[in-house]
């Protein structure tokens, strides 16, 4: 999820793709990051397979392909590109072809895909510059889709995490406290301003946004596990860090060491037309 440098100037909700160190942070330790990450809702890589035109697909920052692999075993060819080298190499090591670029500055050389997906990171993209570069590989009534996960754990968790974050990074220009009093759409910002990127290049219809509610449950060390994965926490010194995960696991223990995460995982998508491109 787009989240807060551990230090450094606050990132605007709307332009979080100009803090390459944060969003080139998370290959510190990728085996993590894959083994602790959720996967995406079934139905959602469904729903995008049954609306493009063909099985080939391009997944734009794919970390070390998560998303990657379910639409393979959806029957899908996947390419992936991401920026971090260390997270594309684990994407190879699990199957995944990868070529080592940000969106913006990778070259398709010719290459045609039936869908441009972004799962977790179309946040990192400029959506102007992201938008044409999805508009130029798509085919015609090709599918673009970026999706994101919005986490909610329970109050107790989410006090204390905000608690531990502010005492582990008190300088941070950040308000901590939004972690215990979550919005009800957190990701309106990212999705409005991809839909303003879509609408500026042309070649689009109409997006479409989906939403898809699940649940899962949580041991204390699998979500302490999670924690260190995310952005505000994956460049903080291994003493802050412990620090933190130290004051959550107390909440969790608290809690009979497990709770349930509730999540939806917000989506929006838009078809490929044979318009022309700005």
């Amino acid at each position: 999820m787009p989240t807060v440098p551990a230090g450094g100037p606050l990132p605007s909700p709307r332009e979080p793709h100009e803090h390459r160190r944060t969003a080139e942070s998370f290959g510190s330790d990728a085996e993590r990051y894959d083994r602790a990450r959720p996967a995406y809702p079934e139905d959602l890589a469904r729903r995008i397979v049954a609306g493009s035109p063909g099985p080939d697909v391009l997944d734009v920052g794919c970390g070390t392909g998560i998303a990657a692999r379910q639409f393979r075993a959806a029957g899908c060819a996947v390419l992936g590109v991401e920026p971090d080298g260390r997270m594309a190499e684990v994407a190879r090591r699990l199957g995944t072809e990868v070529e080592v670029s940000t969106f913006e500055a990778w070259e398709p050389a010719g290459r045609e895909f039936d869908a441009v997906v972004a799962a977790q990171s179309w946040h990192w993209v400029d959506p102007v510059a992201g938008a044409a570069g999805a508009a130029r590989v798509l085919r015609p009534r090709g599918r673009f889709a970026a999706f994101w996960h919005v986490f909610g754990p329970p109050a107790q968790v989410a006090e204390a995490t905000a608690a531990a974050c502010r005492r582990a990074m008190p300088d941070a220009p950040f308000d901590f406290a939004a972690m215990a009093r979550p919005s009800a759409d957190p990701y309106r910002p990212l999705l409005d301003r991809t839909r303003e990127g879509l609408h500026e290049i042309g070649g689009f219809g109409a997006p479409e946004e989906w939403n898809f509610a699940w649940q899962r449950s949580y041991t204390r060390d699998a979500w302490l596990d999670v924690l260190p994965t995310q952005g505000a926490l994956t460049r903080l010194p291994a003493d802050a860090l412990a620090g933190v995960l130290h004051e959550v696991g107390t909440a969790i223990d608290a809690m009979g060491g497990h709770f349930t995460l509730r999540c939806t995982t917000v989506a929006i998508s838009a078809v490929r037309t044979d318009g022309s491109v700005t």
